[in-house]
């Protein structure tokens, strides 16, 4: 394919919902397409009641069954948000693994079997965050967001953020999340046990609140933790370990790659030329829309203050996201959080946030694109 197939798959205020945020993608062994997102009540904030809402495609994302609720949060004792919903895709037993964070408190994993259809009971596993404690006193825990990978060694692995939760942005009685951290936890055994492995990026001056972070593997098994954070040069931060868990290198920032303090997409996948890699973002740093944090001095953005999320732009890199020589605007307006899977047939599928009710972050649409890396060099 050379052009580029947009469908809107959840819509705000619909579905007894007031926003649908957070987007995840994953492409089951048996090529199903799982589209999952964060259904949000209340008034739509982190902290508001959380459910998590997917949706199944059995022919690449072209057409899509009904949504229908993966984990109801009022199972959960005490109610609040079911946060940070991340699915990997294992290539060897054909299952969908799944961890997932309630109040950003207590982790969770279950198993689909049946490719999305169904889930077995969700397993609490937040004794094996609660070692991080022995390095970082955290009190708010996420995994993800998006999707988790699995190694060609059959490793699966995902980034994890936690907070001492002493910030104040969501005011009295709630937790900040910020400071920040990341590390990351890994499963040898298909999602069976998880463990911890070690911390990625901390809190510093250089590299203010690291936390929302996309992995790929590199062509040489290599693994790279490509990180969000609020540092006053915007831009990300990449990491690199040799076997995913351990001995991650120094953080440095990518000059190429913007950062409007936003969550992005990362995939890589084969080619006949090798391996390639899509990444996903806001692509400009500006600050001219309302209904986002700080709306004092519009215009004027000040230094680590988040930027407008709009114009999501995806980049295509050829050597191991060392460079990113070319890219094409996939949503010119308000575009926010977005997640990247490929099919086999090499078409990218990206699942973004885009278009606004009120203002940022009351997004009106997650909206699924097809596409393939000639489109993306068309551009």
């Amino acid at each position: 394919m050379s052009d580029c197939d947009k469908r809107d798959l959840f819509e705000a205020r619909t579905g007894g919902y007031r926003v649908y945020r957070i987007p995840g993608l994953v492409v089951t062994s048996r090529g199903v397409v799982l589209a999952h997102c964060e259904a949000r009540k209340g008034r739509g904030g982190d902290w508001d009641p959380i459910d998590i809402v997917m949706r199944r495609s059995l022919d690449g994302g072209a057409t899509w069954q009904a949504p229908f609720l993966a984990v109801d949060h009022r199972r959960f004792l005490g109610g609040g948000p079911i946060n940070n919903f991340v699915c990997f895709a294992d290539g060897i037993t054909g299952n969908v693994e799944v961890l997932f964070c309630h109040n950003y408190a207590r982790v969770y994993s279950m198993r689909s079997h049946d490719d999305g259809m169904t889930f077995t009971a969700p397993k609490e596993v937040t004794p094996v965050f609660a070692k991080f404690r022995q390095r970082y006193p955290w009190r708010v825990i996420a995994v993800g967001p998006g999707h988790g990978i699995q190694l060609g060694n059959g490793r699966l692995v995902v980034a994890t953020w936690m907070s001492d939760g002493t910030g104040t942005e969501f005011g009295p009685g709630r937790l900040g999340h910020r400071p920040s951290e990341v590390a990351v936890v890994y499963s040898d055994d298909h999602g069976r046990t998880w463990q911890c492995g070690e911390l990625v990026a901390h809190n510093e001056e250089r590299f203010r609140h690291p936390n929302e972070t996309c992995m790929a593997e590199l062509s040489d098994g290599r693994v790279l933790c490509n990180i969000r954070s609020e540092s006053h040069t915007h831009r990300r931060l990449v990491s690199v370990s040799d076997d995913g868990a351990t001995g991650w290198s120094e953080p440095c920032f990518d000059d190429a790659l913007v950062e409007a303090i936003c969550w992005a997409g990362l995939v890589g996948f084969d080619t006949a030329k090798g391996r390639a890699f899509v990444f996903s973002h806001p692509g400009v740093l500006e600050r001219t829309m309302r209904g986002g944090p700080r709306d004092r001095g519009i215009g004027a953005t000040e230094t680590g203050k988040p930027y407008d999320r709009k114009q999501l732009t995806v980049r295509l890199s050829e050597d191991d996201c060392a460079t990113w020589p070319t890219s094409r605007v996939l949503e010119p307006g308000p575009a926010g959080y977005s997640d990247l899977t490929t099919l086999p047939d090499g078409t990218i599928l990206c699942l973004y946030e885009c278009d606004v009710v009120t203002g940022m972050y009351d997004d009106r649409y997650l909206r699924l694109a097809r596409f393939d890396a000639g489109w993306i060099r068309d551009g």
